[in-house]
């Protein structure tokens, strides 16, 4: 027998708080660095597994909050969890993704205590239809890297530049040989929303989100990942990427990614 059996995760640790990509967590922009997206579900796994070491009180994540400090080149990384606010019923947690011993992703997220508020819920939006009824779409036909390669697509109806509503989900692990909870999983695929209405060509502009903030009123279900997506470009070098959440049984919450948008520097006039 010869060859290696192809990785069925994202990421294999290394040791407690090392990680290694493989080919699934390939970026879209460049074939050198990481996709944000898969490493985004991974901090949330590793908040989750440090607070219940830790004996933390048992809180939902209500908010998390990523901020893109810089390239994440696709080779060995840390990370960091420290909780900066304990508390009974809210807590605030921090984690540091390092590169190299350069600090490449940080977050920051709330956690909150439950309690049974039936009686006064309301202003959901509606939910979108059931990715079963759906086919699947090739996002490689936009945009290449292992962890688009990895990904089913469903659009609810045709995609649109600027404008796309569509059903995400991966049938790999986020760690090899871990399991990962619903919320790590389904945070691990969040980050797509960015890729999946592009207003313009990824060949001609680029539109790299340099953060990714989610916030939850559920704890989303399943392993499919809902996004009903708005792209706005602004006038000056600025956009958002903006998203209803949604998990099989309605929406979960929303999500917003600021960009920074640019022309390709191939794409530029002769001269520019």
């Amino acid at each position: 027998m010869t060859g290696t059996a192809e990785p069925e995760s994202y990421f294999e640790r290394v040791d407690a708080h090392s990680f290694v990509p493989t080919r699934h967590a390939g970026g879209a922009w460049a074939a050198d660095e990481q996709h944000f997206s898969p490493l985004g579900g991974l901090v949330v796994h590793e908040i989750e597994r440090t607070r219940a070491r830790e004996g933390r009180p048992d809180l939902v994540l209500s908010r998390i909050a990523f901020d893109i400090l810089g390239r994440i080149a696709f080779q060995r990384f840390d990370i960091h969890v420290e909780t900066i606010r304990a508390g009974r019923t809210i807590e605030l947690v921090e984690a540091t993704v390092l590169v190299d011993g350069r600090a490449t992703v940080s977050a920051r997220a709330w956690f909150m205590t439950t309690q049974d508020t039936g009686i006064v819920a309301g202003g959901e939006p509606e939910a979108i239809a059931a990715p079963e009824t759906l086919s699947s779409w090739p996002m490689t036909s936009v945009w290449p890297g292992g962890y688009i390669e990895s990904l089913d697509a469903r659009p609810v109806g045709i995609p649109q530049p600027g404008r796309t509503t569509a059903w995400v989900y991966s049938p790999l692990d986020l760690v090899s040989g871990e399991q990962a909870s619903a919320l790590a999983s389904y945070v691990a695929l969040v980050d797509t929303a960015n890729g999946i209405a592009v207003r313009q060509e990824p060949t001609k502009w680029m539109f790299p989100n340099v953060d990714l903030t989610i916030h939850l009123y559920r704890q989303p279900e399943g392993r499919w990942t809902g996004l009903d997506t708005t792209v706005t470009f602004g006038h000056a070098g600025q956009g958002l990427t903006s998203t209803v959440l949604h998990d099989v049984r309605g929406p979960v919450g929303q999500a917003q990614q600021i960009l920074t948008v640019r022309p390709q520097p191939d794409a530029l006039p002769t001269g520019q």
